[in-house]
């Protein structure tokens, strides 16, 4: 930053951006509203140029990365900054578009602003597939649990005998009669949104697979497959959610980023720990968590864990080797000491982030 920079702070929304500018001594000033589109953005540049002179911020939203691309393109530094560690005053209790545009020019301009990491558009595509894919997962789950509070309502109950959902579940089913015609229909109606959600589900399945072998980053995505519980449909959650696995200098600021560090409220001699504190990316803690269920069983190497790991390099292998045997350790202590299987799945998840890290430094870049 030299002397003759302007601090932006941009509150953006669908159809306007409230602007906010101030020197690097000066006030705050407010410059009104622009619309949001490429014109009035390339506007505003020019107006408040030469570009090389704006250092510019906004929220992380909904309205993505496509104005910071722009500004960073245009020559000005523009960063995507957390919304929920923004400082704020606890008396303060007016807000509006403009306070806000000004709060985040001050901000930036003394440095109490915590930038989010943009990715680039290649791999903001990948993540976007990654969560349809897991938000398909969510409506097949969604549309079974309401056929079957369907069928608990009028007392009918699945035959004991067989996998549920399975072959024999679904010839049932299909063979299911239900007391009235209307009653029949929506057993009908039922069924075909499950078999559309699954279809949905499979092929996102699909092309997310075909997907991680030709991306830049396949390399990574096969090597994390090495580790227990990490197919590659997890490994490519991991990879589209995290990034660049290289700009966490050590894995306790990896474990951070993923929100599975115990919260804490300590002052004087008084110590207190509690809740993890969910901060983050709820992505990559509902993979790590369900990758870390695979960590109750003792170790060992076979079926399809053993056809992931032909091929890989045996810094590799040997990370995953030291992954099992300490974190089947880990799960069963924490049992064994009484603690809840799901409090033990998540300590072991933020254990798993270490290894996820290793992995990735073994990896050439």
């Amino acid at each position: 930053m030299t002397q003759d920079t302007i601090f932006v702070g941009l509150d953006v929304h669908k159809s306007s951006i409230n602007v906010a500018a101030a020197d690097r001594d000066g006030e705050v000033r407010s410059l009104g509203a622009v619309a949001n589109s490429p014109e009035a953005v390339a506007k505003l540049v020019k107006r408040l140029g030469p570009a090389s002179r704006l250092s510019a911020c906004y929220e992380a939203g909904p309205c993505g990365y496509v104005v910071a691309r722009q500004l960073n393109r245009l020559g000005a530094a523009c960063v995507v900054v957390a919304p929920s560690l923004i400082p704020r005053k606890p008396g303060d209790r007016v807000k509006n578009d403009r306070r806000d545009a000004v709060k985040l020019a001050r901000l930036l301009r003394s440095g109490d602003l915590t930038p989010v990491w943009i990715p680039d558009e290649a791999h903001e595509a990948l993540r976007d597939l990654s969560r349809a894919r897991g938000h398909a997962s969510i409506d097949v789950l969604r549309h079974r649990n309401q056929l079957g509070k369907f069928l608990l309502r009028l007392g009918v109950r699945a035959p004991e005998e067989g996998r549920a959902w399975g072959k024999a579940h679904r010839a049932w089913l299909q063979s299911l009669h239900v007391p009235h015609a209307s009653q029949q229909v929506v057993l009908r109606d039922y069924l075909a949104t499950i078999d559309q959600a699954e279809q949905r589900l499979e092929n996102l399945e699909a092309e997310l697979t075909l997907l991680a072998a030709q991306t830049p980053h396949a390399p990574l995505i096969a090597a994390l497959q090495a580790l227990r519980g990490v197919d590659v449909l997890t490994g490519v959650t991991l990879v589209a959610e995290l990034g660049d696995l290289r700009r966490f200098p050590s894995p306790r600021d990896l474990m951070g980023y993923t929100g599975l560090v115990p919260s804490e409220d300590s002052s004087g001699e008084r110590r207190w720990r509690g809740h993890i504190t969910k901060t983050g990316n709820a992505h990559i803690r509902h993979a790590l968590i369900q990758a870390a269920w695979h960590y109750r069983h003792p170790p060992g190497v076979w079926g399809a864990l053993k056809k992931r790991q032909a091929g890989l390099p045996p810094t590799v292998l040997a990370i995953s080797r030291t992954a099992q045997q300490r974190l089947h350790r880990r799960f069963r202590r924490l049992v064994y000491r009484g603690k809840l299987p799901q409090v033990a799945a998540v300590a072991v998840a933020r254990e798993l982030v270490e290894f996820i890290w290793a992995v990735a430094q073994a990896i050439p870049a």
